[in-house]
């Protein structure tokens, strides 16, 4: 249920860029400098950049309810921040209903990166890794309790057979 968004509006984004160019330009001129030191011949246009982000968008999505749903999480993560911050604006608008419409987006993105951060850390019905943690941590503490009781009971032997030989 939550990839369905993703996938949609990330297919749009990608065969219907340039409806969202101009919204995004004001992210994609400050990711642009920092494109160009990763690499030089990464894409630092706009319109290739709504595609990109469209494109893992789609693949995130798909990708969503599979094996694979950390990673697509992580990779949606990363576009929608960037998504959010160019589409929603809404503390630069001044009209009061426009304004609103776009916090409510902005808000609705939001809820996604919360279900998102919620699908990154999801365990598959295992325990989480601090139970896990605390549970080797009591196993260790068991064993090295019940090996140090062994160490002594075979010193004691020891000193006992050493005795009766004299």
């Amino acid at each position: 249920m939550l990839a369905g968004i993703f996938v949609s509006s990330g297919f749009k984004a990608l065969t219907n860029p340039d409806p969202l160019v101009k919204k995004a330009e004001p992210v994609t001129h400050r990711v642009a400098p920092a494109l160009t030191r990763v690499h030089e011949k990464l894409p630092t246009d706009p319109r290739t950049l709504v595609q990109v982000n469209g494109a893992v968008q789609v693949a995130a999505g798909l990708l969503l309810p599979s094996r694979l749903h950390r990673v697509a999480a992580l990779a949606l993560i990363g576009s929608i921040i960037p998504t959010t911050a160019a589409g929603h604006r809404f503390w630069e608008l001044d009209d009061p209903g426009e304004r609103a419409q776009q916090k409510i987006h902005f808000m609705k993105n939001l809820g996604l990166l919360g279900g998102l951060l919620l699908a990154v850390t999801d365990t598959d019905g295992r325990p989480g890794l601090r139970w896990r943690a605390g549970h080797l941590a009591e196993h260790t503490s068991r064993a090295v309790r019940r090996n140090a009781k062994k160490i002594r009971l075979a010193a004691v032997s020891a000193e006992l057979g050493r005795r009766m030989s004299r």
